[in-house]
């Protein structure tokens, strides 16, 4: 019912109780005093209770206001703040009373309201995200702590900042599903590394962070900086270590094939190393077998090198013996010192310390051979004429023992052997002068046509050879000395008979000839061209007096000590002389007596 029917329906109620009033009033006879002293009481209550409806009314348009009023400007704040001006509309407030005002604007609140919640828990969910990527790729790993301290900025939760969060976490979450495929393919690779070099997988990138060994969800996967770095620098030095193994490979199995070739190594022996050589034919990138490049299989294939060393070290020891005996023996036949160059010790200390190619050295050895087979090509005529003045001087040695045994003549077993061998040797000796003088002409020829000595076992031949000519001119004065003294010793025999008779004295001359006899005996046996180192006695003839000397020891002791022995026989002559002086000397003090 509207304003103007209450008030209709007001005025009919008070007038039915006025008159009911009057009605009263005229039962009781109240005076018109009294009559209008009551109505105008009423009439006053009625204003007032009027004036308090009126206030009361007023009150609630005014709060109607403000309540609008604040409601509107939480819209307009709400609105602000989410910055969405299309959510709200104002109307015209004159036409729209309070109340529908006041209603339609709480709705218009709430769902603002609703809508800031949301957006605050998008912009602190957005946050939360974006600062935990944030700490997952820093250094630090305390991106959860600051997430749940995070203060979200309520002034401003405009879908433009929210999509500027949005377009920051896709931004952190494309960089950290990048590093994150970075760091598995860097782990992969490592991965790969380390199972071709055979190292600790685990260890080597726990040393660059924990959490990329583990496969526990406990801990994500760190993709931080020096993560990254770390695991780069790693792959670097592996992909070094790589190389550097490749090329000490590759240079050991160089040696070892040329080691397989020189020593013909067989096939057992070459298959271990089959994977290895296969491998190290191929490229970097192709090498994938796992503990190829293992330092245990280096390790192994450097044992096999020093083991094949070893082994061609010796047979190279043994080939250079066989080829310095070679020599050796060319040398020894021919007389002619040996290069020391290529002595046993001094090639097996070169062998061992590597530091003469062994071919250049067996080249060195062929060459020294080739040198020395010329050289005794070239000497073969002198050394055969040497070889005859030796068997010539033994043939002499021979024949003075012979003359020196008193049963010679014997009718002994092979008597007449010795007399025909001493024929031979008497014509033989006699020679000996012109072999000498035919030898050092024809040494003096060779050294002229090749510019160098004559060397005989270290010594020149020449030497040698005068030497021996000179003593022998001795040895002859010797002996001519010793026929005048027998001729002497005739002389005063005779003299002697003459004086005393021929019974007188017979023990003196026993005893000169005793001194004679042992003076010869000195004088032959000391001469350096006569030793005896085989006399046996002089009883008979012995087998020994049917075999020749060896030539080779008389030689040798003969050019060995043709120095010391020509002095000493030098020496003798002079003594032998004294000697025979002094006899004379007494013999003649005798006879005069």
């Amino acid at each position: 019912m509207g304003v103007g029917g209450g008030l209709g329906m007001e005025a009919t109620n008070c007038g039915a109780l006025l008159r009911e009033l009057q009605q009263i009033w005229a039962e009781v006879g109240e005076s018109e005093g009294e009559k209008n002293k009551v109505l105008s009481e009423i009439e006053r209550e009625c204003l007032e209770v009027y004036r308090r409806k009126v206030d009361d009314a007023n009150r609630t348009r005014v709060q109607l206001h403000q309540s609008v009023a604040t409601k509107e400007a939480e819209v307009a704040s709400l609105v602000a703040t989410l910055g969405e001006h299309k959510l709200y509309l104002k109307k015209d407030k004159s036409v729209v009373p309070l109340k529908e005002q006041l209603a339609a604007v709480v709705p218009v609140l709430e769902n603002l309201k609703g809508k800031k919640e949301e957006r605050l828990k998008q912009f602190s969910d957005i946050q939360s995200q974006i600062e935990k990527i944030r700490s997952e790729l820093s250094e630090y790993s305390d991106g959860d702590d600051k997430a749940n301290s995070l203060i979200v900025d309520e002034n401003d939760l405009s879908t433009r900042k929210l999509n500027n969060y949005q377009a920051q976490l896709h931004a952190l979450q494309k960089e950290k599903s990048d590093r994150l495929h970075k760091v598995l393919e860097y782990v992969n690779e490592v991965h790969c590394l380390c199972g071709v070099l055979g190292i600790d997988f685990g260890k080597t990138v726990n040393g660059i962070h924990p959490s990329l060994h583990q496969n526990g969800l406990e801990q994500s996967t760190n993709i931080s900086n020096s993560t990254l770095e770390g695991l780069a620098n790693t792959i670097s030095n592996l992909k070094a270590e790589q190389r550097s193994r490749i090329d000490k490979m590759r240079e050991t199995m160089e040696s070892l094939c040329k080691l397989w070739k020189l020593m013909d190594s067989p096939q057992e022996e070459r298959r271990q190393f089959n994977r290895v050589l296969s491998v190290l034919i191929s490229s970097e990138e192709e090498i994938l077998s796992p503990g190829v490049l293992s330092q245990e299989t280096i390790e192994k294939m450097g044992a096999e090198v020093e083991r094949l060393t070893k082994l061609k070290a010796r047979r190279l020891k043994e080939i250079f013996m066989k080829k310095r005996s070679e020599l050796e023996e060319i040398c020894r036949s021919a007389h002619i010192e040996p290069d020391a160059s290529t002595a046993p010790e001094q090639t097996n200390e070169m062998i061992d310390s590597g530091m003469i190619d062994p071919s250049e050295l067996l080249a060195k050895l062929e060459s020294q051979i080739l040198k020395a087979k010329e050289e005794s090509l070239s000497r073969k005529d002198i050394m055969d004429r040497i070889n005859k003045w030796i068997s010539a001087c033994d043939e002499e040695a021979w024949l003075e023992e012979y003359n020196q045994d008193s049963k010679r003549y014997s009718a002994g077993r092979g008597a007449h052997i010795n007399l025909r061998r001493a024929e031979k040797a008497r014509i033989l000796v006699t020679k000996i002068p012109a072999m000498v003088d035919n030898l050092i002409n024809r040494t003096f020829a060779w050294e002229n046509a090749r510019n160098k000595p004559f060397l005989y076992d270290g010594g020149r031949l020449i030497s040698v050879l005068e030497e021996y000519r000179l003593n022998r001119e001795q040895k002859e004065e010797e002996k001519r000395r010793y026929r005048d003294q027998k001729k002497l010793e005739s002389i005063l025999l005779k003299e002697k008979e003459a004086i005393f008779g021929s019974k007188g004295s017979p023990k003196r001359a026993v005893s000169l000839n005793r001194r004679t006899n042992g003076y010869r005996s000195s004088g032959t046996t000391s001469g350096l061209m006569t030793p005896n180192p085989r006399r046996s006695s002089l009883g008979g003839a012995t087998p020994e007096l049917l075999t020749p000397r060896s030539c080779s020891g008389h030689y040798n002791r003969y050019f060995s000590d043709s120095r010391r022995l020509s002095a000493t026989q030098l020496n003798f002559g002079d003594d032998s002389l004294s000697t025979f002086t002094s006899i004379s000397g007494q013999f003649i003090g005798l006879i005069a007596k």
